[in-house]
């Protein structure tokens, strides 16, 4: 059983490589691989994150990462993909994280139809994280499906804070950087922007658990640009019909003022939505709450092949 219960590992400059068991391999991120481990001491399991450093150099990642390191060793919340140990030898870094067995959102989504209490249960958990996560002043700014992890109960965990940025009060952040599907508006406009960005993208992934598809698309920036900043998406019609209360949400969520966008107008305006309203988010976030939906433990639940090529943009880490 991992460790993804919220449970603080305390941190030591004598952890290093010897004290895990290497076990099987379960991804590949941009630089390096991603495998589980076994602590050996605790038998508790883990995901550990090979990073390579002269590719991080190389590719001018290297200040991203480690304000990311030093980000997850502040953070300690149910529904983050905490970081619990970091080391480093002379090739590579090395990331001791929370392990999520169940796969990520993009890996379920991808492959059925969710019902709106599932949608809705892990919506209000995501936005439990974004609350503590803009508390500690930081925006994540990239939200989406990719980045959102289930463990083997079915909780979802935020992760992937590479491209996150500390704020400074009365100092909006001005750099284009995320997924171009999922930017908010302000952020198109470089008008300034803070964590109104992203309960923008969780607006942008509430619509896709629920509709199977984003409400902008378009293959290049202009065009990507130009849909998100009219504001406009299309609300097909399914059978069974999507709720009022859901769609009420999502036009909540996508709204182009931050000052009156879904969450971004205070918590309050997150939990009285009427498609959240019925949620104990003290129990919620006490994980009293049983998911609706629980990944197969009887399967792999990501894809090794799978290999998501996303408009990326990153102008400026601020």
């Amino acid at each position: 059983m991992g460790n993804n219960q919220g449970k603080p590992v305390i941190f030591t400059d004598e952890v290093n490589l010897s004290q895990f068991r290497l076990l099987r391999v379960v991804g590949k991120g941009a630089f390096g691989k991603v495998r589980v481990v076994e602590k050996k001491d605790t038998g508790l399991t883990f995901a550990l994150k090979y990073i390579q450093k002269d590719e991080i150099v190389r590719s001018g990642s290297l200040c991203n990462i480690i304000r990311e390191r030093r980000m997850l060793e502040h953070f300690n919340h149910p529904f983050i993909c905490n970081l619990r140990y970091s080391f480093q030898d002379i090739d590579l870094m090395y990331l001791v994280v929370d392990l999520m067995d169940g796969g990520d959102l993009r890996f379920h989504i991808s492959r059925k139809t969710f019902t709106e209490e599932a949608v809705q249960f892990w919506v209000a958990e995501l936005g439990c994280a974004l609350k503590y996560i803009h508390k500690q002043g930081i925006v994540h700014r990239d939200v989406k499906p990719d980045n959102v992890l289930l463990d083997y109960e079915g909780h979802i965990h935020l992760a992937d804070f590479n491209l996150a940025s500390c704020l400074t009060p009365g100092k909006p952040l001005t750099g284009k950087s995320g997924t171009l599907a999922y930017l908010a508006p302000e952020v198109y406009k470089g008008t300034g922007y803070g964590p109104g960005a992203d309960w923008w993208s969780l607006g942008v992934l509430l619509y896709e658990c629920i509709y199977n598809k984003r409400p902008f698309e378009g293959s290049t920036q202009t065009t990507l640009a130009g849909q998100v900043t009219k504001v406009n998406p299309a609300f097909p019609v399914t059978s069974p019909p999507v709720s009022l209360p859901c769609l009420g949400a999502i036009g909540s969520a996508l709204d182009e003022n931050p000052t009156k966008r879904m969450g971004s107008a205070g918590f309050h305006s997150f939990t009285d939505n009427l498609f959240f309203r019925s949620i104990d988010f003290d129990a919620l976030e006490r994980k009293e709450i049983e998911p609706v939906f629980v990944p197969s433990s009887l399967k792999t639940n990501f894809d090794p092949t799978y290999d998501l090529e996303e408009l990326l943009l990153e102008e400026t880490p601020l």
